[in-house]
């Protein structure tokens, strides 16, 4: 499965200016602040239209300027994990979950909801309200309800923010693992240069809305392209660990 993308959008002073393709992997979406990063994951959902480009996804055009094509978000069968999860705070687990599930026939739901709560070992709080569960457990939530209806590809914008380190640590390896298990095209967006070695099979490097550098990790923290991406990697487990026991 192929999700190639090129976009360009112009807003209040700032354009991005990106061209990617990726497959079944993840890709992680490194860099500053204000960098494009968020806006990029939003254009590819369809929250935002893009000034001009395409998003072709699995074969489909999910955008295209020059075709005047542009899909509704709920036609793009996208799954986005938002930064604070956006969970609603008056469902339970199970309901969050069955929300993500629009579109699928009732006598299916709830099967459905029913294995991802096992998938993602929620069983056992299935009843209670987001507010009554830890920031894992919300995190698993949120990801459970942006898989539930088979995405063709995972969109991810700084999931592990709002989770204390030890939490990081544990999370990172596990949703590692449940992506891996999907399958599908996944794009994470974080700023954190530990989070993007653990998680990423390639890396693209965003500067001012432009990919700047774009790799594996290793090539990526071996070679920086500029002094901007050797800053980012001063930042990275070379401070901890030395370079044998990180390849």
């Amino acid at each position: 499965m192929k999700f190639s993308a090129r976009l360009i959008k112009k807003v209040a002073g700032f354009t991005l200016d990106v061209e990617w393709e990726i497959n079944r992997e993840i890709v992680v979406i490194l860099g500053a602040s204000g960098s494009g990063k968020t806006m990029t994951l939003k254009l590819l959902a369809g929250l935002i239209k893009p000034d001009d480009g395409y998003i072709f996804l699995d074969g489909e055009s999910l955008f295209d300027k020059s075709a005047n094509i542009h899909l509704p978000p709920q036609k793009r069968i996208l799954g986005y994990v938002f930064q604070n999860y956006a969970l609603f705070p008056h469902m339970t687990v199970e309901q969050n979950i069955m929300f993500g599930a629009t579109g699928i026939a009732k006598d299916k739901k709830q099967e459905l909801v029913e294995n991802m709560l096992k998938v993602f070992r929620l069983e056992n709080f299935k009843t209670r309200f987001p507010s009554q569960i830890s920031g894992g457990q919300q995190q698993r939530t949120a990801i459970a309800r942006a898989l539930i209806r088979n995405p063709r590809a995972l969109l991810l914008d700084e999931p592990f923010s709002s989770l204390d380190n030890p939490l990081r640590i544990k999370m990172r390896e596990c949703l590692k693992n449940l992506i891996k298990r999907f399958s599908i095209p996944t794009l994470l967006v974080t700023h954190d240069i530990l989070e993007a070695y653990t998680l990423a099979d390639r890396l693209l490097i965003y500067e001012n809305g432009r990919i700047i550098q774009q790799g594996t990790p290793q090539e990526i923290f071996q070679n920086p392209a500029n002094e901007y991406v050797r800053e980012l990697v001063d930042t990275t487990p070379y401070s901890i660990f030395n370079q044998k026991e990180m390849f």
